[in-house]
């Protein structure tokens, strides 16, 4: 059994996850905005055979919060295990690309709510000796494009800060897991047209577990993205800038 927490359980990838955790019988301290949905989730948690469930309704992006919902998640569970970041948003590029204040609003969700967090949660598990951090970062991160290249760099702050941490961390006992998934068809992606290379998020939470239990580094999901984005990072900027991606 392993006590486990996650940070915007409310999310589709993230509740994936977080139901074959219950079906091994872990205890779960989850995290997410929307107070019913995080009732109806640990509901179904202990109907799956969750060992303990304690949930805390707050808006991640009040940075102000986070070391009190650390601090509450570590008294409820005692140690942690695993601990999953999931959440952040969508942004749209246009509002982005026309106000300063909406592009730092994209950052703030995607990328600074997440370093937040991290710093405090990386210096607990340091003191305890042991433990997994997995966030989800994206495959936009992986390099800049016209049509999401805020939501890319966010995304992008979070890996490059998570290849530190793994850096840091490694001879501390402790393991930092990159997620990065592709298309992912979920309530957040539900107005855009969906194609044969989107995934559903039953089968990228299956994959959170699986590459945690593995202790992986960097990972992919669905595991072909790594060769897309393998060919994306090596088209030369002359050839790149002109194509309408």
């Amino acid at each position: 059994m392993a006590n486990v927490l996650v940070i915007g359980a409310t999310s589709a990838m993230a509740e994936a996850a977080i139901r074959l955790w219950a079906e091994r019988g872990d205890a779960l301290f989850l995290i997410g905005r929307n107070a019913q949905k995080l009732q109806s989730i640990a509901d179904d948690c202990r109907v799956r055979g969750a060992s303990q469930v304690t949930t805390a309704a707050a808006d991640l992006n009040d940075f102000a919060q986070h070391p009190q919902l650390m601090q509450s998640a570590f008294d409820a569970l005692g140690s942690v295990d695993v601990a999953l970041i999931a959440h952040g948003t969508l942004g749209d590029q246009q509002q982005s690309q026309a106000s300063y204040a909406a592009a730092m609003n994209d950052i703030n969700s995607n990328a600074l709510s997440a370093i937040s967090l991290l710093t405090d949660l990386s210096n607990r598990l340091e003191a305890q000796g042991s433990g997994t951090i997995a966030v989800i970062t994206s495959v936009a991160g992986d390099r800049g494009r016209q049509s999401n290249y805020v939501y890319g760099s966010a995304k992008a702050m979070v890996s490059v800060f998570l290849a530190g941490l793994r850096n840091r961390l490694f001879k501390r006992g402790v393991h930092v897991l990159t997620i990065k998934p592709g298309f992912v068809d979920t309530p957040m992606t539900a107005h855009l047209k969906k194609g044969p290379l989107w995934a559903s998020a039953a089968t990228v939470g299956a994959g959170i577990v699986n590459a945690v239990d593995k202790k992986r580094n960097t990972v992919y999901l669905p595991g072909f993205w790594w060769l897309i984005m393998q060919v994306i990072r090596h088209i030369p900027e002359c050839v790149f800038k002109r194509l309408s991606l």
